[in-house]
């Protein structure tokens, strides 16, 4: 088989996630899909309902299970766990010192499809990305990730690094069996620094947002007559970023696809004055003791500001949110925020 840059950064290539029985896999994927069949109608009557008095339906449909251990906490109890982080590997105590060491835990591994076939969420796809990412640079990395970090200002963007001393580190928590607040276990991270080995802060994470949406808004742009930077990326680049792949899938937003590395929602309309589905990007993440989610909302621009340039890039509404808890889903609270600053902004 062959296995693309462009399969891993979908989660199409096959390779396994946490969970080492591929029976299990389909199982669990099964009855998300039986979930998702049987809410699908009620979902469809009550968004008829909806736009039949002329009202917007602000929250996307949420899935029965999401990625990397995020569950809905409005309809989760104290002490309840989500059956991702019950995997052996998320606490992983052994330092690795290369990515192309921690390639050991999966690469005698099956894959469990044929690379293209199907969507599988895997961290240890992002791994093997590392490992080519760091071959092909030439050097390490976790220092070509710093050096990138710095070039975009992330300050306080650093490695997950147990034995570093970090400045306003944040400490973990965990809901026990019992329903009891409790201290994250110790874990080390360094088998799996692109899929989940980062520190970073909310700001740093605006940062970054800003400039993705700066890149991708920039070529749109004319008449600025060279006022404009460059963006970091291609315009070009960033929309092939956001644009879905098919055969896969969102676990944490139905109404989205995974593109590259960014689950993307397309504009989309049915009926007049009825529901509109906004383009946005957005990418979840969880790991023991903290949970995160960064949205980003493009402004839809038109085209006098474009030809004039009125305006200038990035234009759009960025939400980030971090917490130090495990569990805790935070996309579409994310999303509700960004429409509101989005609905206020159009107001004015």
């Amino acid at each position: 088989v062959t296995i693309t840059t462009r399969l891993l950064v979908s989660h199409l290539s096959g390779i396994r996630h946490y969970e080492k029985d591929i029976a299990k896999v389909k199982e669990e994927k099964e009855k998300a899909n039986r979930a998702f069949k049987l809410t699908k109608p009620n979902q469809d009557k009550e968004q008829k309902e909806k736009d039949g008095k002329g009202t917007e339906k602000t929250d996307s449909v949420k899935p029965k299970k999401e990625h990397e251990g995020e569950v809905k906490s409005r309809n989760s109890k104290p002490g309840r766990r989500d059956k991702e982080f019950e995997q052996e590997e998320y606490y992983l105590k052994e330092k690795f010192e290369s990515v192309i060491e921690s390639l050991k835990i999966f690469k005698n591994d099956p894959l469990f499809f044929k690379p293209g076939d199907q969507f599988l969420y895997s961290t240890y796809g992002f791994t093997l990305l590392s490992a080519v990412v760091e071959r092909v640079s030439g050097q390490k990395f976790t220092d070509y990730m710093l050096n990138m970090f710095r070039d975009l200002d992330m300050l306080s963007t650093v490695l997950d690094d147990n034995e570093a001393m970090i400045y306003n580190r944040a400490r973990c928590y965990v809901y026990n069996k019992k329903g009891r607040l409790v201290n994250a276990p110790y874990v080390d991270n360094s088998y799996k620094w692109a899929g989940g080995g980062f520190l970073s802060s909310v700001g740093d994470l605006l940062k970054f947002g800003n400039a993705l949406l700066y890149s991708y808004q920039a070529g749109q742009f004319k008449n600025t007559n060279g006022k404009l930077l460059p963006g970091y990326l291609k315009p070009d680049t960033v929309a092939m970023m956001w644009t879905p792949v098919p055969k896969t899938e969102v676990s944490w937003d139905r109404d989205g696809k995974y593109a590259m590395a960014w689950a993307v929602v397309e504009k989309k309309q049915q009926y007049g004055f009825c529901r509109q589905q906004r383009h946005y990007a957005s990418h979840t993440g969880g790991a023991v003791g903290a949970s995160s989610v960064l949205l980003i909302l493009p402004e839809e621009l038109d085209s006098e500001a474009i030809d004039t340039a009125l305006v200038a890039p990035p234009r759009g509404v960025i939400v980030s949110i971090i917490c130090n808890m495990q569990s805790v889903s935070l996309n579409s609270t994310a999303l509700k925020i960004a429409r509101e600053f989005d609905k206020e902004k159009w107001a004015q």
